[in-house]
This record gives C-alpha cells, sequence and structure tokens, in this order.
C-alpha cells in the first residue's frame, strides 16, 4: 500500500473491505475517504474476474471531480473509466456504458434509472457489478435516491440471491438522525448500516497519526450582543400587526412569535388552509406574512437594505396584478410604507452588529500581504448574493485584498448557478484568483476545495453532519473557524447542541463496533427485514390514496385567484414532467421569458415560463417535445386540487390523488393533428 501513499490509518481501515466485506469508511472530512476507495477499486479490479465497479456521487459536480481529481489519476493506465451525470451524453446509453467499462463513475438518479429502466441499452442489473462504492453514504435513508438502489440489493439479498455487488460506503458523519439519547443514536447508526448492508470502520491502532494529519481548527466564538434599538424590525412588525387585524384568523388558531421559523410555519400552515377553505383573504394575507417574516430573518442576519429590497422585489411583482380588495389592502400597506423603511435602512447607527462582528473576523486573515483563503458559509442563496454585494462594497474588505465570489448548487432558477459556473468559480478560488467563497451548503460536501484558513459559519441552523464537513474545510494550519451569532441566539445555543450530537455520534459507532458479529448481523437482518415491509407497506398505500378518485373528477385552481384551470384527466406524464395536453389550457396562461436548464435532455428542451393570465401566478414552463409539440408542464404546488370530497393542496405529483398517465406520442398527433399520420 505504501506505493499507493495511503497513510497508516487509510491503510486500517480498507483492510476489511480487501477481504470482501461490507463496510462503511468513517473518516473527518479530510481524512482521505476517497483516496481509500480509489486504493480498494484497484486491488478489487487486480483480484476479481470481470471485475465491474460503480461509483455513485449525490451530486453532479462529484462526477467529474472525483474522476479527474482520484480514479484517473490512479486507474486511468490501466482500466477504462467513465464519468456519467445527467449532462452527459451516455446517460441514455449507460447499460451500454457500464457493460465496456471497468469503472463508472455516476449520480445515483442514473444507476436508479437504470435498473428500472427495461431498455437494453439503458438497462442494468445489480448483478452486473462486483464493487458499489457510496459516496456521503449517511444518506442512505428514507426515501433518497441511494436507498433506493440498496432496497434492490437487499430485496435480492433476502430472496438468496448470491450475485450481488461488494458495498463500501464513505461518510465523515452518520449523525444521530436527530436522537439526544444514545440507545436512540444507535438506533439511527445501525439503521443505516442495515440499509447499507454493511458495518462502520474506523481507525482504532492509528487515532494519533489522524489527528495529526487532520487536525481540528482553531475554534473562535465571535458573539455580539443583541442591537440596542432596532426602528426597522420594529416597523416592519407593525406593518405585520396591521395585516394581522385585517386577516380573519381562525379562533383555533395562535401564531407563534413573527421573525422566527416558527412563526414561518405557521403562517405556511394558515395559507394552505385558506387555499383548501376557499377563504382568499387568510391565504394571501399568510403568504405575505412570510414575505413579512422572511425580510425580519434578514434583518437579523444581514443589512437592513438588503431586508429591505426582499420585500421590494416580492411587491415588485404584486403591483400591477391586483384582482381584489384584499389585494388593494396588502400592496397598498407596502405602498404607504416604502419610503419610510427605505430611509429607516440607510441610518448605519441602527445596522446589524452582526455583519461587524463578520468584517472583524475577516479582517483577522484578510490582509494586504496576507495570503489566505476562506468560506463563508450562510444559510440561502439570497444570504450569498447579499453578502458578496456587502463585500464588493465594503471599503476596508477591498483594502485587505479579499476577492470575494458566491458559490450556491446548480439548477434551473434565476439565483442558481450553473455546472460550468461552478467549476470555474472554483477552479479560481484554486488559482488564488479568488479568495474568499460566500457558500450555501453546497461547499460543504465533498467538493475538492483547496485548504483553507478560514472558515466563518454565520446564520446557519443545521445539524452536526453539516457543522463538522464545514469545519473539515479549514485544514490548513493553525486555521480557524468562526461562528458568528448574537448572545442567547439559536445559532449559538444550536452550535453547542451540535458538538455534544458529534460526542454522541462518536459513543454510538463504539457502541456498534463492540457488538459481536452473531448480534450484529441479527439486529442488521432483523432492521432490513422491517425496512423492506415498511416499504412495501408505504406503497400500497401510496397506490391506494393516487386511485382514490377518478382524474376526470378532481379540478385544478391556480392557487393564488382560485380560477378553475383544467381537469386531472388533462394532465400527463414524459419522464418526470406533469404536462397538460389540452390544447384550450393554453387560453389560461401568459407565456414569459425563456427558462434556461443546465443539461441537455433526450426527447425534449425548456420553452418559456408560464403564468396565470388572471393574477400572474407562476405555474411551470413549456417545454418543445421531439422537436415538434409545444406542452405546458406545470408544478402541482402552484394549484389547489378540487376533488368530490373537497378542496386540498399537495406538494408533489406523487402525493395527488387520482392517476396520472404516461403521455402517448401517438395517440396526441391523432387526437390533435388528425391529417398527420405515423407509421
Amino acid at each position: 500500500m505504501a506505493d499507493f501513499g495511503l497513510r497508516s490509518y487509510q491503510e486500517e481501515v480498507v483492510e476489511r473491505a480487501l477481504r470482501r466485506e461490507n463496510i462503511i469508511i468513517w473518516l473527518p472530512t479530510g481524512g482521505g475517504k476517497t483516496r481509500a476507495a480509489v486504493y480498494v477499486a484497484k486491488r478489487h479490479l487486480e483480484t476479481t474476474e470481470q471485475a465491474k465497479v460503480v461509483v455513485l456521487v449525490n451530486k453532479v459536480h462529484l462526477v467529474e471531480q472525483h474522476f479527474h481529481k482520484e480514479f484517473k489519476p490512479h486507474l486511468g493506465p490501466e482500466y477504462k473509466l467513465e464519468a456519467v451525470s445527467g449532462d452527459s451524453v451516455q446517460k441514455d446509453f449507460f447499460g451500454k456504458v457500464v457493460e465496456k467499462s471497468d469503472v463508472v463513475i455516476c449520480t445515483a438518479q442514473i444507476l436508479f434509472n437504470a435498473l428500472t429502466n427495461t431498455e437494453e441499452t439503458k438497462h442494468v442489473e445489480l448483478s452486473d457489478i462486483t464493487l458499489l462504492i457510496i459516496d456521503e453514504c449517511h444518506h442512505t435513508q428514507k426515501e433518497a435516491v441511494y436507498n433506493k438502489i440498496m432496497r434492490y440489493y437487499l430485496e435480492k439479498k433476502l430472496k438468496g440471491e448470491q450475485k450481488l455487488p461488494q458495498i463500501l460506503g464513505l461518510t465523515a458523519s452518520p449523525g444521530t438522525g436527530g436522537a439526544k439519547i444514545l440507545e436512540k443514536a444507535v438506533e439511527h447508526v445501525l439503521q443505516i448500516c442495515a440499509n447499507l448492508d454493511s458495518t462502520i470502520v474506523s481507525t482504532k491502532d492509528c487515532t494519533a497519526e489522524l489527528k495529526e494529519k487532520v487536525p481540528r481548527p482553531y475554534k473562535s466564538m465571535d458573539i455580539v450582543d443583541k442591537r440596542p434599538q432596532d426602528p426597522f424590525g420594529d416597523h416592519l412588525k407593525s406593518m405585520m400587526q396591521k395585516i394581522h387585524n385585517f386577516m380573519p384568523l381562525p379562533p383555533d388558531f395562535r401564531l407563534r412569535e413573527s421573525g422566527t421559523q416558527e412563526y414561518e410555519q405557521d403562517v405556511m400552515t394558515l395559507e394552505q388552509r385558506g387555499v383548501e377553505e376557499q377563504n382568499r383573504i387568510l391565504a394571501q394575507c399568510a403568504l405575505h406574512l412570510r414575505e413579512y417574516n422572511d425580510a425580519l430573518l434578514i434583518n437579523d442576519t444581514l443589512r437592513m437594505i438588503d431586508a429591505y429590497r426582499s420585500l421590494e422585489d416580492f411587491y415588485d411583482t404584486k403591483t400591477d396584478n391586483s384582482i381584489d380588495e384584499t389585494d388593494d389592502f396588502l400592496v397598498g400597506l407596502f405602498q404607504e410604507n416604502q419610503v419610510k423603511l427605505r430611509k429607516i435602512a440607510e441610518h448605519s447607527q441602527y445596522e446589524n452588529p452582526k455583519m461587524g462582528k463578520l468584517e472583524t473576523v475577516l479582517l483577522k486573515q484578510f490582509g494586504p500581504d496576507v495570503q489566505s483563503r476562506g468560506i463563508l458559509f450562510c444559510k440561502t442563496r439570497r444570504s450569498t448574493h447579499c453578502l458578496n454585494d456587502w463585500v464588493l462594497n465594503n471599503r476596508v474588505l477591498q483594502e485587505a485584498g479579499i476577492k470575494a465570489a458566491v458559490l450556491t448548487g446548480a439548477g434551473g432558477g434565476i439565483s442558481h448557478m450553473t455546472q460550468n459556473e461552478q467549476t470555474d468559480t472554483i477552479r479560481k478560488f484554486r488559482q488564488g484568483a479568488l479568495n474568499l467563497l460566500i457558500s450555501t451548503s453546497v461547499a460543504e460536501e465533498g467538493l475538492d476545495i483547496p485548504e483553507c484558513n478560514l472558515v466563518v459559519r454565520y446564520g446557519l441552523l443545521t445539524n452536526e453532519i453539516a457543522q463538522q464537513q464545514a469545519r473539515g474545510r479549514a485544514r490548513a494550519p493553525e486555521a480557524e473557524y468562526s461562528m458568528v451569532g448574537q448572545t442567547g441566539g439559536q445559532e449559538v445555543r444550536r452550535e453547542g447542541i451540535n458538538e455534544l450530537l458529534e460526542e454522541l455520534t462518536g459513543q454510538a459507532i463504539a457502541k456498534i463496533q463492540e457488538m459481536s458479529p452473531h448480534d450484529f448481523s441479527t439486529k442488521i437482518n432483523a432492521l432490513q427485514k422491517e425496512a423492506l415491509i415498511g416499504s412495501k407497506v408505504a406503497e400500497m398505500h401510496q397506490k391506494e390514496k393516487r386511485g382514490r378518485f377518478d382524474a376526470s373528477r378532481v379540478q385544478l385552481l391556480c392557487r393564488n385567484c382560485f380560477k378553475s384551470v383544467a381537469s386531472g384527466s388533462d394532465i400527463k406524464l414524459i419522464e418526470t414532467l406533469f404536462v397538460n395536453v389540452n390544447p384550450d389550457f393554453q387560453k389560461h396562461y401568459n407565456v414569459g421569458e425563456q427558462v434556461i436548464k443546465d443539461k441537455i435532455f433526450e426527447d425534449w428542451e425548456p420553452g418559456c415560463s408560464i403564468s396565470c393570465n388572471d393574477c400572474n401566478k407562476d405555474w411551470g414552463f413549456e417545454i418543445k417535445y421531439r422537436k415538434i409539440v409545444l406542452l405546458p408542464t406545470i408544478a402541482i404546488k402552484n394549484f389547489a386540487l378540487q376533488t368530490p370530497e373537497g378542496r386540498t393542496t399537495v406538494k408533489k405529483w406523487k402525493n395527488v390523488s387520482f392517476t396520472v398517465e404516461e403521455f402517448d406520442f401517438q395517440e396526441y398527433i391523432q387526437d390533435n393533428f388528425p391529417d398527420i399520420t405515423i407509421d
């Protein structure tokens, strides 16, 4: 192993994998889990007849990273490797790619699609794979795609099938699953072991070397007192009280304190209730109160002007779309107070003290003649852009040589980054053209980011796994990990709780490692059987729910103005898209801007966004199917469902109470273009 460059603790944790046992490697962020996995893959390829290694990752950007940074350099000269993601043309021939390759690195969704697809060029059997490596394997839970893949594995295992791949999981922390006591934490980790059909392995003999090579950064709790005066927040709350007075709050409902996550949950519940009870005043007031609550949360974390702009952006979309007195009142309230809010936001003496503390933390590590790299973690995409704007317009930070950029998850929204933008930002950070990344959680897990001497968690309420992964980014010698918060604030309390949960995770793993092989195996088998039974029962309930009503007896209503616009029978399924095939639906919507997707699809391409032509509520976007047919695809969260038993709402299509049939292209052409014949 020495010629491969493994450290002693890495050699120790791979021993059982080299004996073809299913294991989870538990090493901290920066401990070299991926390098250890590459070594296991190499030895497996050398010693296994007709070996086939598949490496699963949970994020698209990790496909190319693992391919170029780890697997290709060590295995490329001798073996055929392929990297496949949703952006790759190879995904359409995935079965053939697996057949002709020795090592395939792909997103988990690609493999799951291949397991369920019956087309020969796309289909893959688990028995085709001899070693399955699962990165960030703590996600193998509940309905995550990793777990769906492993259910296939467990079904075959419990049927007695012998030809199954060896499993190698990688994680920096399985977490406690929300458990606060040791017994429940043990149950959580055992469930992950059961889901992966693996035991969990960590270093025992080389802990000193691990601590030396992966030292914990110096931790700084940078706490500020609550701002003595908050006229901006106070004025927002007075506006919210006027909405409370206008809104017919149900007598059985009590709103919790504004400016909290709990209040946000309350108003989301009220909005849903308003829609279902056909009470538009309640629904719209709740919707607007959520925006005010978001502004309070932003005011608590960022600048007053950022909170003001969040409301301004929201009301810019509402000004010309009033349909009744409720809209007139809500829009009018903001317009009446807009100038005053803006003036308060421009008074620096009322500014958020956390921002001043953050400036101090950054200046401790950055300076004109100091070579530093840092990551500033915050909660939302909006937060990253606000903080980046603050850095760019802060003279002191610019003089300190800070060159910042935003790093967020890839996606199709306006605030999402494309895959190429992500790659370019990380490349510039690695080369030194940038020295501060302002990031959401995308940079916590797996990304190949150079050693940092500063990691800051700002305004974050996350679990212990995210906290450990963020801290693990501070790998440079004498690195600092800073938590910026307010005295008595939720984020400060959460930081302390997470440290206790991290210790609890270690204790739970130690307990499991003390179990006898017989006791462990018995427990794992029982959990696997329970999980499969539970999955099948849930699936049966889901099928019953989907067949509850005939599709033609369900009407879709715009969630904002309650206009009836479609029948459930108009909806058909194309891959993962739900489209309305009734040509009359076009009469109900306006067409907006072109939608951009960061990938190419086999049978369709995105068109323009669509919105209700009465109230401008966003509905979805058009697609061009097979370069011929223009079809609107809609997001069910933007609609209410009128069923024979009343009105309801759902967040996802899988939860609707009627069956959606597959789209039949030939039938659609015949019905709508009778003069066209298809052989």
